[in-house]
């Protein structure tokens, strides 16, 4: 990757990739929004974007692009989820629909629509050390939750009640809330850092 922009795609099935696209490219990488496996090949990183969970997960099943997924992020492909993509790249859900999967790749379990329905949206300044001083102001919608996680897990951010809303796993980056929307660049930034040292 020396010398050229970073590849990072944005699973653009449904949600809200356009701007996540927007906001990469902004960063200076070299974005491209993903729909087949094939869009996989030569990305240096991929973000996972807010939606619903259960129809990304059905949409991913039926474009044939889950099992590539699953197996790019197994091989190591950097990934970042943000709402629906944390539930994505959950190993475990604590409340599932019926037949809903994911992706895996990340030892949590995940409750979603944690805070009830779009009604219950909320933001928060949220202190983490990793992105600065600076808290950030995160914005959840129909949010989920990690409430349990493995020993490999960093937890990153957490409510003033405890439970954790943004964790890294390696290359993996997860949060609960939509960057993406409040012109805080810092978590893209710092998943883009992450490409160029890996």
């Amino acid at each position: 990757m020396a010398g050229r922009p970073a590849r990072v795609g944005v699973l653009a099935l449904q949600g809200d990739f356009r701007e996540h696209l927007a906001v990469l490219a902004s960063l200076g990488a070299d974005t491209r929004p993903v729909r087949r496996a094939s869009e996989l090949d030569e990305l240096d990183g991929l973000v996972i974007p807010g939606g619903e969970s259960t129809v990304m997960d059905k949409l991913s099943r039926a474009f044939d692009v889950a099992e590539p997924l699953e197996a790019a992020i197994a091989s190591g492909l950097p990934v970042y989820g943000t709402c629906a993509g944390l539930i994505m790249l959950a190993d475990r859900l604590s409340n599932p629909i019926a037949g809903q999967h994911t992706l895996g790749g990340v030892d949590i379990t995940v409750q979603r629509n944690a805070f009830g329905s779009q009604n219950e949206s909320f933001e928060v300044d949220l202190d983490i050390p990793e992105l600065g001083a600076v808290p950030v102001h995160a914005v959840f919608i129909r949010a989920p939750v990690i409430v349990q996680y493995g020993p490999a897990v960093t937890p990153l951010a957490a409510l003033p009640d405890g439970r954790v809303v943004a964790a890294r796993q390696g290359n993996l980056l997860v949060t609960s809330f939509h960057p993406e929307i409040m012109g805080d660049t810092r978590f893209h930034a710092h998943f883009l850092a992450g490409l160029r040292r890996s």
